[in-house]
């Protein structure tokens, strides 16, 4: 037998708080949505480590503000709202950022950065530090927009 695990849905998540807070569902629907945002990029459980945690709900009050007003008139703080959600999805607990993060499967790509070395001819990072040292050293005389485009005509006659 295949075990089906289901997810609940915002709309199913925005009814419960509806039930609890008072008011009607459409009065917390955004912030349920912002929590499971991540499932359009992945519609597994796993989406859940991008904001169900005691860190997603600090970042949910930078979004939604501190409280808001429901449809009955009454100040609910949006942390309680995002308790809420987090404990319905991660059976009663609200796990911290470092308890999703602990449990992914290192890969070769994530630990091996570099920096990409500058080769060539080409102007490498802001133009404007090359066209003020050349200024400045008497090369030119002409504006930005001059002599980046003098530049690229030479880069194409060279090439």
């Amino acid at each position: 037998m295949t075990r089906v695990f289901e997810m609940a849905h915002p709309l199913h998540h925005a009814e419960s708080s509806a039930r609890k807070f008072g008011g009607v569902p459409s009065d917390y629907q955004s912030i349920h949505d912002w929590f499971d945002a991540s499932k359009e990029h992945l519609a597994l459980f796993t989406h859940r480590a991008m904001r169900h945690h005691a860190q997603g709900l600090y970042e949910a009050e930078r979004v939604f503000g501190l409280s808001l007003t429901n449809s009955a008139g009454r100040d609910i703080s949006v942390r309680w709202i995002g308790e809420q959600h987090i404990r319905e999805d991660c059976q009663g607990r609200i796990p911290s950022m470092a308890d999703w993060l602990r449990r992914i499967q290192p890969e070769p790509w994530m630990a091996n950065g570099h920096i990409d070395r500058h080769v060539g001819s080409e102007p490498c990072g802001d133009p404007r530090v090359a066209w003020a040292s050349e200024v400045a050293a008497g090369r030119t005389v002409l504006g930005l927009k001059d002599w980046m485009a003098a530049r690229a005509t030479q880069a194409t006659r060279s090439a």
